[in-house]
């Protein structure tokens, strides 16, 4: 996913932003309240992780503005913030889910995935588009039941894939998921992995769609040999 991290305490965003690399998230970190209302004028996070206390204002006041704005995207509050009361405040505003400091980095990657199933309605761990699987929780897929040896940006695309499986993704928003405003990354890159990942799962099970981008098809019959898991 594409995550907005709005953290000011230079240590804890450091921990998360290391903790959701290592999980294959594109993260980009704002300390204060003007920098998250820049980044949210383009709609390309999957997802906010909001702290409350910032230096510059309210972070309830950027989710106020978000919801206001008829915005969708899922926020998942981190916050010092602990009595009812606030929490109350804080979901009835418009937030996901509400995780108190100090948190454990396993408890919030485990919130993560647990909104990002519920806003791609797929309550199950697991994600399948016909025989190809994916778990989420232990970053692994399998098709036709054989696993799946993927590298950690061939999961994260096919993870985007599939949490979009009824759209199409153009080159861009593929780009945008994989990778933060910080990365120098090559005009080539998606169509790098998507040639990689189409080797290991078959070529007609990512069709693309002339000017409209790229989409995961429920192909039901497995391919053969080498496409397996090589």
């Amino acid at each position: 996913m594409r995550i907005l991290l709005v953290e000011d305490d230079a240590m804890i965003g450091r921990a998360v932003r290391l903790a959701l690399g290592d999980e294959g998230h594109a993260t980009d970190w704002v300390r204060d309240t003007p920098s998250a209302s820049i980044a949210l004028t383009e709609p390309i996070y999957d997802l906010v992780l909001l702290d409350l206390g910032l230096p510059s204002g309210d972070g309830l006041d950027i989710l106020r503005s978000m919801r206001r704005r008829g915005e969708q995207t899922p926020v998942l509050i981190v916050t010092a913030r602990d009595s009812v009361t606030q929490r109350i405040t804080g979901l009835d505003a418009g937030a996901d889910d509400y995780i108190l400091k100090p948190f454990d980095l396993d408890e919030l990657l485990a919130r993560i995935r647990a909104v990002q199933r519920r806003h791609a309605q797929q309550p199950n761990p697991s994600w399948s588009c016909g025989d190809l699987v994916l778990t989420p929780s232990s970053k692994t897929a399998s098709l036709a039941g054989q696993p799946l040896n993927l590298s950690a940006k061939e999961y994260a695309l096919l993870e985007v894939l599939m949490q979009h499986q009824h759209q199409s993704m153009t080159k861009q928003q593929l780009q945008d998921a994989l990778y933060d405003w910080d990365s120098d990354v090559d005009s080539n890159v998606v169509e790098v992995f998507l040639y990689r990942l189409r080797r290991k799962i078959g070529n007609e099970r990512i069709s693309n769609q002339r000017g409209l981008g790229y989409r995961l098809e429920p192909v039901q019959q497995p391919p053969v040999g080498e496409h397996l898991g090589h």
